[in-house]
């Protein structure tokens, strides 16, 4: 394949965040990008037959249907259900397609390296949809890290019935979970968790305290049923403090005892405040564009699968020390006293 040749995409499942991938492949197509949209594939063929009606391409009901009577798709959008994710990629990844599998990456860790595994043996690119790595002001702080030290991360949304089938951790805090993650580019050495169910079967509202070997410290708050919607992460490193508002797609640093040009005095003389220079765009977009970047290049996604397992496992043990502290503290029986 050459970067010039047009790239024939799919879309594997399209309920409320696989029709964005739909549309996003539809825009790029229209901007210029070499690429078409050839199908779009759900269970669910009435909702199948609208998004493809929509964005103008064919409707099926399977994968099955997809590799046999579309062999010229190279690349594809994944959007099942978790559980789901495993087999639908190892498919595509043996029919010769590259894939791009969204967030969490799989049900389970041995799962996680299985698709590994797959897209080592079959040669295909292979990308995990942890969209936050395309945020603007997340590319813009990459530059100025050095040493972070300790983060606050809040990640509030009001309860909606999408993605019930996984918990808040593996639903909204992995996005943040991979992005300190690379930040701090140091193992973790200890993890403290506190969850609960509130209008769900599974964890709604989580807290996290985990220290890495390099001596940082990370907050996460992550819950499902607020009042309000938060996407904010804040870091210190040695001399600065840097906030980022993933929402505005903006990012500021305070520095301490700096006086450059474009700096903004604070209240304190001493304080100096820039707002990191970002280029507005819609995170889904530039993370598609750069898929089919590699896909076209054969070269490494951005974020491997690798990073994916890594954010996963993670996540998991963050899950199971909520269920160690629900545990040592009864709290299947304080929620039975708390029922009417």
């Amino acid at each position: 394949m050459t970067p010039d040749s047009v790239v024939h995409v799919a879309v594997i499942g399209v309920g409320a965040f696989g029709r964005n991938h739909a549309r996003v492949y539809q825009q790029l197509a229209k901007e210029g990008m070499p690429i078409r949209l050839v199908a779009v594939v759900d269970a669910d063929t009435a909702c199948a037959d609208a998004v493809a009606r929509e964005f103008g391409c064919r409707a099926l009901g399977s994968v099955e249907q997809l590799i046999t009577t579309h062999s010229e798709v190279q690349a594809a959008s994944i959007a099942v259900p978790t559980v789901q994710h495993l087999n639908v990629a190892k498919q595509l990844m043996q029919a010769g397609v590259d894939v791009l599998i969204e967030k969490p990456l799989a049900a389970s860790l041995n799962e996680a390296d299985e698709l590994v595994q797959t897209a080592k043996r079959c040669g295909r690119i292979a990308q995990a949809g942890h969209l936050e790595r395309f945020n603007p002001a997340v590319r813009a702080t990459i530059p100025i890290l050095t040493r972070p030290m300790f983060f606050e991360v809040h990640r509030l949304s009001v309860f909606t019935p999408r993605s019930l089938d996984v918990d808040v951790v593996l639903d909204l805090m992995i996005h943040d979970l991979d992005i300190v993650l690379s930040f701090v580019n140091s193992p973790v050495k200890e993890i403290r968790a506190v969850g609960l169910p509130i209008l769900s079967g599974k964890v709604d509202i989580a807290n996290v305290r985990m220290e890495f070997v390099s001596g940082c410290v990370a907050n996460f708050t992550a819950s499902r049923v607020s009042t309000e919607r938060v996407r904010k992460l804040r870091f210190f490193q040695p001399s600065q403090y840097v906030t980022l508002d993933y929402s505005r797609q903006d990012a500021l640093v305070f520095t301490v005892g700096q006086n450059d040009p474009g700096t903004t005095p604070s209240v304190n003389p001493q304080i100096q405040i820039t707002k990191l220079p970002t280029a507005q765009e819609e995170p889904l977009h530039a993370e598609l564009k750069s898929f089919l970047d590699s896909v076209s290049k054969r070269s490494q996604p951005t974020v491997t699968l690798e990073d994916g397992r890594r954010a996963l496992g993670v996540a998991l043990d963050i899950l199971a020390a909520i269920r160690e502290h629900g545990v040592k503290v009864n709290l299947d029986r304080l929620q039975h006293r708390a029922k009417p």
